[in-house]
């Protein structure tokens, strides 16, 4: 510690009033605790790029919670089977997505599926 721009030693660690060290300890184990499991989740998270999500936009699509959770299940089928870019379809539209960074590249809706030639990918995942 420095008082005056002088170290001083010899005192004591100060800890908060009423603060046991058991109960810092156990505080900061469910801090931690709570901080993993939120960085899990966002591992898990499937981004959506500026480009796909200006495409969702123009072609009014949008994702709820649950096909949330359905394309992030299609990633990690997807990334089980080493797959790097994958297609998604899923509930009339369709998703390219980077597997390795969980990235939505770009989206189509389900009007559009027909025509449509989809480079860049090694895989396909059908999601329902």
């Amino acid at each position: 510690m420095i008082i005056n721009n002088k170290p001083v030693s010899g005192i004591p660690f100060m800890r908060p009033a009423g603060v046991k060290p058991e109960q810092r300890q156990i505080n900061e184990a469910a801090d931690f605790a709570g901080i993993l499991q939120k960085k899990l989740i966002d591992d898990r998270e499937v981004k959506i790029s500026k480009h796909a999500r200006l495409r969702m936009e123009m072609r009014n699509l949008n994702l709820d919670d649950n096909q949330r959770a359905k394309l992030s299940d299609a990633v990690d089928k997807a990334d089980a089977k080493g797959v790097r870019n994958t297609l998604v379809v899923m509930d009339n539209m369709a998703l390219v997505v980077n597997v390795k960074n969980r990235v939505v590249v770009t989206a189509i809706n389900g009007g559009e599926l027909k025509e449509n030639v989809f480079t860049n990918i090694d895989g396909a995942v059908f999601a329902d």
